[in-house]
């Protein structure tokens, strides 16, 4: 993954290096295409990571990294003495910039982040956003066999998320054995992908028995209502049972396998976004 392109908590990775600014937005009026607290790394050389606009912004923070001095919030777009440096959606930011941010802060938040557990960093005066909050990247655990399970696996690994599969075939999983010696948290997504749906009942009833934020398994009508009825006679609620999305995915009658993965991949991300905590 470029570092343009790098994901959410990237800058803040880089942050722990000496010499490396760190630029935040603390503050939105408006429409922008980024999340409050959302965060530009510069390292001395001037190269970014992360990135927050089009190319111009980051540039302009750049600069005002390279200058060095105390930690301010400037204003850019709407509102901005820059009168000479508007953002095209129209919006105004406010934009923390630190050119020397506490390395041990940001490493003892990546720590935690390592850990799989939320973290935060205090963000200095003059910031009006009191501290950035972070939450564990997206990962996926995903079981079952043939082309869907391939397709969604290397499109995942494609967009940078953590990933690990079980499939039937590989020695991983037993034939109505639970995957007790797995974790799942609720960072996490699990997805089934058999055809043969008798493999899912031991998988489906750990899955259950976890904190995973959405659990998610493919089949038609027929496999959903046999489903829902087993897991009912082993004694699971309603609630219980409606956390499985079935069919999973943005888009219900996907036919093809990598149509699924994209469909599928883009549901569980937009509900992990719903959870971040600087969301909206």
């Amino acid at each position: 993954m470029s570092a343009e392109l790098a994901g959410d908590q990237a800058a803040l990775r880089a942050a722990c290096q000496t010499g490396v600014g760190l630029c935040t937005i603390v503050n939105i009026e408006g429409s922008f295409s980024r999340r409050l607290g959302a965060q530009l790394a510069v390292h001395p050389d001037g190269r970014v990571t992360g990135s927050l606009a089009d190319g111009c912004l980051e540039q302009e923070l750049a600069r005002e990294i390279a200058t060095g001095g105390e930690r301010r919030v400037i204003r850019y777009g709407a509102g901005s003495s820059k009168i000479d440096f508007r953002l095209p959606c129209g919006g105004g930011l406010d934009i923390l910039i630190d050119p020397d941010p506490d390395r041990d802060a940001c490493r003892e938040a990546v720590a935690r982040l390592d850990e799989r557990k939320e973290a935060h960093l205090v963000l200095p005066k003059p910031s009006p956003l009191a501290k950035r909050r972070y939450v564990p990247e997206l990962r996926l655990v995903l079981f079952g066999e043939g082309p869907e399970l391939a397709a969604m696996a290397q499109v995942a690994e494609a967009a940078g998320i953590a990933v690990e599969t079980h499939g039937r075939d590989g020695g991983s999983l037993s034939l109505g054995q639970a995957p007790d010696h797995l974790a799942a948290d609720r960072w996490t997504a699990i997805v089934l992908l058999f055809h043969d749906h008798e493999w899912e009942r031991a998988i489906l009833q750990w899955a259950l028995t976890t904190s995973a934020f959405m659990i998610g398994a493919q089949g038609g009508a027929p496999a959903r209502a046999a489903r829902e009825a087993e897991l009912v006679s082993l004694g699971f609620a309603p609630q219980q049972i409606a956390r499985i999305a079935s069919p999973i995915g943005t888009v219900k009658h996907s036919r093809e396998p990598l149509g699924l993965a994209l469909s599928a991949l883009a549901d569980i991300a937009g509900a992990y976004e719903l959870r971040h905590p600087h969301h909206g």
